[in-house]
């Protein structure tokens, strides 16, 4: 490879270092006095040794890789040189080993006997926790199905029309092991529909349905907002940690600390800590046991993408491929799922809700989809501009309104006959051709610190919604 595309340097001393303190952190429940959330511990240090792995993985792997034709030229930069393609595989197998070998540690209490026992006809018999094994195991078998789909998407290039099933194949295990075990279907209508709805509303199959498209566009979006030198992978760890940070919020703490809503509109305070048993938990143990599920799958996530974004940054010495984008879509879809804060995990994609919305005329036909929506370079300035979708054909009616429609609330800039006033040219909808049309051109380095400022700005606006704004339409406390 040239120099400009050399793997980037690791010190020796992140190794020498990172090695003991994951350890210590794994060990770290055995020893006496016993943390509380022992399990905890564990995870973040199986988090840190997916980040090392992941820092010294990929570019071991790269050559392999090209040697397979596994390889990739960058769009956007006159260096043609190949880089290794489809390394999310590499990611996501270190992902879901380490999940793997978490199991032990994470039904430690139930393996040793430390479980509550009860005693049936003189014999006395460990509760083991069936039901939390049969998710955590489903949830693993999602992953794995997504990540093996997403690597034959990179072998074989599925169009997308055939791309669409693939994340509801995948999320089958989640949504039996729910139904296995009755999973509740049923939603809290908001206090203005009540009158027409009532307080509760059961969905039924239509709540499942809702489950496998939320896998479906989790997965998806990070594949639509592509394109650009660590794109995808900053979005999910941005997301990742918005996550982290949620469940966070509902694990007992020793701190005692006050949310200020009534700033936001809301008729009172949220309370988190104080006690061992508090949190915004509030004592269920139900809720602590769904958000430390939550983090065992979040905190390895985090790491392998932040290790992965390291040699995915601009300019990339490395690229996820589909797996990537199919095996972090699909961890959000578990825990959002059998975490059951689905709505709020929405909450944290109104980047890529906002970037599907703008897509869909492209995504649905009404305006020509290139292979490739990415924005186009300006070689001598080093400057992306927005790319064009061109009509080889006028455009109907109804693609005109849309485009017009879009073009009138800035979304989009048309090209049109000077003559006949028909539409020749429009930019591509993506939401980093409407950073460009809106900021003006930018290199690429750039480009992704606005999408990924915009990431953060829509986990904070996430959190603000969920906590604030949402108690204007629900009573109670809605966790």
């Amino acid at each position: 490879m040239s120099a400009r595309l050399a793997p980037r340097p690791l010190p020796s001393v992140l190794l020498l270092g990172g090695v003991p303190i994951a350890a210590w952190f794994i060990i770290r429940p055995f020893i006496d006095p016993f943390p509380p959330l022992p399990t905890l511990y564990t995870s973040f240090g199986f988090s840190l040794v997916a980040l090392l792995a992941t820092l010294y993985t990929i570019p071991a792997v790269g050559p392999a890789f090209i040697r397979a034709n596994l390889k990739g030229v960058d769009l956007l930069k006159r260096d043609k040189t190949p880089i290794p393609e489809s390394q999310g595989l590499v990611g996501a197998s270190i992902y879901i080993l380490l999940l793997i070998l978490f199991i032990p540690f994470a039904f430690s209490d139930a393996i040793s006997g430390a479980a509550a026992a009860k005693t049936v006809e003189g014999l006395s018999v460990i509760e083991f926790p069936h039901y939390q094994l049969s998710v955590y195991l489903s949830s693993l078998l999602s992953l794995l199905i997504a990540t093996v789909l997403g690597f034959l998407d990179d072998v074989f290039d599925i169009r997308w029309r055939h791309k669409i099933p693939i994340p509801i194949i995948a999320s089958i295990p989640l949504l039996m092991v729910y139904y296995a075990e009755r999973g509740n279907t049923h939603v809290v209508v908001p206090m203005p529909l009540r009158f027409m709805f009532g307080t509760l509303v059961n969905l039924g199959p239509l709540y499942y349905i809702y489950m496998s498209l939320l896998s479906t566009f989790a997965t998806n979006s990070f594949n639509i907002l592509a394109g650009i030198n660590g794109s995808e992978v900053s979005q999910a760890l941005i997301i990742a940690l918005s996550v982290i940070l949620n469940d966070l919020l509902y694990l007992p703490w020793p701190l005692d600390f006050r949310i200020p809503l009534y700033l936001l509109g809301s008729s009172a305070d949220v309370e988190v800590g104080g006690v061992w048993s508090a949190g915004m938990s509030y004592g269920s143990r139900q809720l602590v046991e769904r958000h430390l599920f939550s983090l065992y799958f979040m905190l390895p996530l985090v790491a392998v993408c932040a290790g992965f974004m390291y040699h995915n940054w601009y300019p990339a010495r490395a690229f996820p491929g589909d797996t990537l984008c199919y095996v972090t879509g699909m961890a959000f879809a578990v825990v959002g799922i059998q975490a059951h804060f689905s709505k709020t995990l929405l909450l944290f994609f109104i980047p890529q809700i906002f970037n599907f919305v703008l897509s869909c005329p492209q995504l649905f036909g009404l305006v020509p989809c290139p292979r490739h929506r990415v924005p186009r370079i300006d070689h001598e300035t080093n400057l992306l501009h927005p790319s064009k979708a061109l009509f080889l054909t006028p455009p109907t009616k109804l693609s005109s309104a849309v485009l017009r429609t879009l073009a009138a609330l800035g979304l989009t800039e048309l090209t049109v006959h000077p003559n006949t006033g028909t539409i020749l040219e429009a930019n591509n909808l993506t939401i980093l051709n409407w950073f460009l049309l809106r900021l003006g051109p930018m290199n690429e380095k750039r480009l992704v610190q606005v999408l990924m400022c915009s990431q953060v700005a829509g986990s904070v606006l996430a959190f603000v919604v969920r906590y604030g704004l949402a108690g204007l339409v629900y009573d109670g406390n809605r966790r």
